[in-house]
């Protein structure tokens, strides 16, 4: 039963330290909980971060929250996803708290304000990573089709301006319709 309760204060711990150090949104979060979850602790592998990335995109609500819900199911069930989304939570409750209080005084120092725009560059360079990580994700598969999508996707979104809920509406009934071929190949070739 301790090792349980190990299990959710590292979980509660490593969100909580993911949380507080992460600026710049949603994506920043993923190459941190890449490094955590994969590399260090080793409680997921590459490709289940993947599908974690994916499935937190796709689903309504902030990234982080969405990928803590599943990461903390995946350790230790309903009580992992608690866990893990309190961790996700308080930093940024008590961050904002704080800086409500001081709003006035916080936007108009210059000192912050150089602070802000050093942090947005380092964010950046993270999303710019992730970004990397998960092309080569898609480019290990080696499905022409997954391929295509990706290339197709960053053009319609980046040159054409295409909403993003297109985007990720389109790719699911392409992947639905790729599984649905690849089931019916396989009952095919069984029978």
């Amino acid at each position: 039963m301790k090792k349980d309760y190990s299990k959710l204060w590292t979980l509660f711990k490593s969100m909580f330290m993911l949380s507080a150090c992460t600026f710049g949104g949603g994506f920043v979060i993923v190459s941190l909980m890449k490094k955590k979850f994969v590399e260090e602790l080793k409680w997921l592998d590459e490709d289940e971060m993947l599908d974690v990335t994916a499935i937190t995109q796709s689903a309504p609500g902030p990234l982080p929250v969405n990928a803590s819900v599943i990461i903390g199911y995946r350790m230790a069930g309903v009580l992992g996803s608690l866990t893990a989304v309190l961790g996700t939570i308080l930093p940024p409750m008590i961050i904002i708290s704080i800086i409500s209080l001081f709003y006035e005084q916080f936007r108009s120092n210059p000192y912050i304000a150089v602070a802000l725009q050093v942090m947005r560059a380092g964010v950046a360079a993270v999303i710019f990573d992730v970004v990397i990580n998960l092309a080569k994700n898609v480019i290990k598969t080696k499905r022409v089709l997954y391929i295509a999508m990706m290339i197709i996707a960053f053009i319609a979104t980046y040159l054409l301006g295409v909403s993003a809920m297109i985007i990720i509406f389109t790719c699911l009934g392409i992947g639905l319709a790729d599984l649905a071929v690849t089931l019916y190949k396989k009952k095919k070739g069984v029978a």
